[in-house]
């Protein structure tokens, strides 16, 4: 049965490397090993990665978001996210509001997020991470 997965940023990036270089490697692998996989990410990822992209490079940008649906940002996200950041904050645990929006998503909409910064993810209670290296 297919799931839905958040890609995150590392995942993409590593993505996009591998795709660019013709070298296959861990995010390759693992389309490869989930193939009926929803494959998701938020807006907040697409605008990590438009970070790292000077603007003669948005449209292979777009090419490479193109195949994964986009999770909305709505108010449940939001209080969400609020309900992560005092957690981590009065547990000292905090991580960086990119990726408390993106754990807050992914815990509104029960979806695990793939990524290789697995450690940093497990620090938000009840978030399912799938580590792909």
């Amino acid at each position: 049965m297919a799931r839905s997965l958040i890609i995150e940023t590392t995942f993409l990036i590593d993505l996009e490397r591998e795709r660019h270089t013709d070298s296959p490697g861990p995010a390759t692998r693992f389309l490869e090993q989930n193939p009926r996989d929803e494959l998701v990410i938020t807006e907040t990822i697409a605008g990590e990665m438009a970070c790292g992209v000077p603007s003669s490079g948005i449209a292979r940008l777009e090419r490479l978001l193109a195949p994964f649906g986009v999770l909305a940002m709505t108010r449940a996200v939001a209080l969400q996210y609020g309900r992560i950041y005092r957690y981590l904050s009065d547990n000292g645990l905090l991580i960086g509001s990119n990726d408390l929006w993106i754990a807050a998503a992914a815990l509104t909409y029960a979806v695990p997020v793939v990524t290789a910064d697995a450690d940093h993810y497990r620090r938000v209670p009840d978030l399912e991470v799938l580590s792909y290296r």
